[in-house]
């Protein structure tokens, strides 16, 4: 006697409201998962991203056998990234000269997230400010803004933190490249000119040919400042509120380098 199998499975109503239920169990876990991981972005997460590239840039100096960091800088569209460096006189044809390590991608900041260094170009204003951010005129100006979002950390090939002249540039060494100029052409991926970033789609940050931009020469830095509130800092100088002030009122952390280790060391 033959018996007729009894075939397991969902209806599809049954598939429906199962569908619907796990949206709607979706729908209201989203915004606690959202803030969960709003949370670890703007807190421990950016620091210990932070702490592990300058980790990375340290062993890629002692690997290298050659000076390395860490580079903040935003991109093209205003995100800030950590870009691996390392100095390189033979391809950038400068003393000075750091290009972007090779094979080793860009570290995206959490966009919650601003780390920032204090110090800028006095001559990016006109009238020459006094080199410290500190009144609404500054803070209002572009320049002074990228200047202050693009500095380096720079290691030894024996690990220790140095002040080191920071010069960056592409691999192909080209003052200003324009990939319309056969004498200036240049592919490099990471660091390019604006107009190969802007009319051909090469690069992903601006190198410090541009002074007037607040992308020239430089010192690299022992410290910098982690702003955990982005959006609130640009609006409140979008306000006319100093940067300074804004600064006092939040209370941002200050942190220095161990010029040993290393390490990340809260000013407080």
């Amino acid at each position: 006697m033959r018996t007729r199998s009894k075939q397991s499975g969902l209806t599809l109503p049954e598939m429906v409201v199962v569908i619907a239920t796990i949206a709607l169990l979706a729908g209201f876990g989203l915004p606690a998962i959202r803030a969960l991981l709003n949370s670890f972005e703007t807190q421990s997460g950016a620091k210990t991203l932070i702490s592990t590239a300058l980790a990375s840039a340290r062993a890629i100096a002692a690997k290298e056998q050659h000076y390395a960091g860490v580079r903040f800088q935003q991109d093209s569209a205003g995100i800030q990234y950590m870009v691996f460096i390392v100095h390189d006189f033979g391809k950038t044809g400068l003393a000075p000269g750091f290009r972007a390590v090779k094979g080793v991608k860009p570290i995206k900041l959490p966009e919650t997230v601003s780390v920032v260094d204090m110090v800028y170009n006095p001559d990016l204003l006109t009238p020459p400010g006094d080199g410290i951010v500190d009144n609404d005129i500054e803070m209002n100006n572009v320049n002074v803004l990228m200047d202050t979002m693009t500095f380096s950390i720079i290691f030894s090939p024996s690990g220790k933190l140095v002040i080191h002249d920071v010069r960056v540039r592409n691999r192909d060494g080209i003052y200003q490249p324009d990939n319309g100029n056969p004498d200036k052409f240049s592919m490099d991926n990471i660091f390019n000119s604006p107009v190969n970033i802007n009319n051909y789609g090469v690069g992903m940050f601006i190198q410090d040919d541009y002074p007037a931009m607040g992308l020239g020469a430089e010192l690299s830095r022992n410290s910098f400042i982690i702003i955990y509130e982005k959006d609130n800092f640009e609006q409140a100088l979008k306000r006319g509120v100093a940067w300074s002030g804004y600064l006092h009122q939040t209370v941002p952390d200050r942190i220095y380098i161990n010029s040993y280790t290393g390490t990340m060391i809260s000013q407080d």
